[in-house]
């Protein structure tokens, strides 16, 4: 009898151990599985400030929606998209309703949108774009390719140097460079800064024509082609959003202009070292997804710039000034 029970009590601990291993608890079975419904219902919210409205500048937001709505789902992600229209004081405002709003990013199109997100917020993780020289848009000495904090980003520079030697290449008997641009943007008078002293090493003259915002860009246009054989504007968003009033009055006065950008070429110049806005767009999405999925920490993440520049002509302006562009340039197709 005492085997048969001891037999019994064997078995009744026996099932009971194994219902409680075979059962987990509610807590047991909650810390057991993934996060990988909460990551998929994650909504991320992203504010977009974009200086103003025109080829280069829609190119590069263009390219950074499309990655992160490629990576995340159209339905994982939400684009607060606004254009400042060219005004500092509008990029202001903007980005501190995307902060009061508490947006898990901010795309700074321009330098000038990156300028205000700076100001407004050292927490939210800020993507610049189209942005020609991090340093002198945010006052940084000793730059090493990192701005730190929570800012990084893409530019939109072309090698200068490679620019002021296709206006000795397309021009080699002019004598006078005129460089037109904006005051109020720091990427244009940083890059009117660097080429002149490269023009300058080439034996050329250079005298700068600048104009404060679109009210004089006629007047000032002309100054620059009474006085220049050759007209060179960088990437400056004002003259880019004004390309076909510069037309106007380069075409008329017949003096060619080399851009700095496609766009910008397409309106109103007859050749430039363009990169590709989309590209940088893109690049700057790829950083955006590895912050806000992966943790990168974009405080340690360098300054992207576009991997290729590409030499491009006008057909139409060529042809009407009677330029003959040598070997190694792509045109500028109507549809692209």
């Amino acid at each position: 009898m005492k085997k048969l029970l001891a037999l019994l009590l064997a078995g009744v601990l026996a099932c009971g151990l194994t219902a409680c291993g075979g059962t987990p608890t509610a807590e047991e079975d909650a810390s057991s599985g993934d996060d990988t419904t909460a990551t998929a219902d994650k909504v991320y919210n992203i504010g977009i400030c974009q200086l103003v409205q025109h080829d280069a500048l829609d190119a590069a937001t263009k390219g950074f929606q499309d990655v992160l709505t490629e990576k995340l789902g159209a339905d994982s992600v939400k684009f607060d998209v606004q254009n400042a229209s060219n005004e500092t004081a509008n990029c202001a405002t903007i980005v501190n309703g995307f902060v009061s709003s508490n947006v898990d990013l901010i795309l700074a199109n321009a330098t000038a949108p990156l300028q205000a997100a700076a100001s407004a917020t050292d927490t939210i993780p800020i993507l610049g774009t189209s942005v020609t020289d991090y340093a002198t848009a945010l006052d940084i000495e000793n730059w090493t390719g990192t701005v730190g904090g929570n800012i990084s980003g893409t530019s939109d520079l072309a090698p200068l140097d490679q620019q002021a030697a296709m206006i000795q290449e397309l021009f080699p008997d002019a004598t006078t460079v005129g460089l037109l641009y904006c005051t109020g943007e720091p990427n244009s008078v940083y890059q009117c800064e660097v080429i002149e002293l490269a023009l300058q090493d080439m034996g050329y003259s250079v005298e700068k024509f600048a104009f404060t915002d679109t009210n004089d860009v006629n007047s000032v246009t002309q100054a620059a082609c009474d006085a220049s054989d050759v007209i060179y504007i960088p990437t400056d968003n004002t003259a880019a959003s004004n390309t076909e009033a510069i037309a106007n009055v380069v075409l008329a006065a017949k003096v060619p202009v080399v851009a700095g950008e496609k766009g910008i070429c397409e309106g109103c110049g007859v050749a430039t070292l363009s990169i590709d806005y989309y590209d940088i767009g893109r690049m700057a999405g790829e950083m955006a997804y590895e912050i806000l999925v992966n943790g990168k920490d974009i405080s340690t993440m360098k300054v992207e710039s576009a991997a290729e520049v590409t030499k491009m002509y006008n057909v139409a302006n060529c042809e009407a000034l009677e330029i003959t562009v040598p070997e190694g340039y792509e045109p500028i197709s109507a549809e692209e």
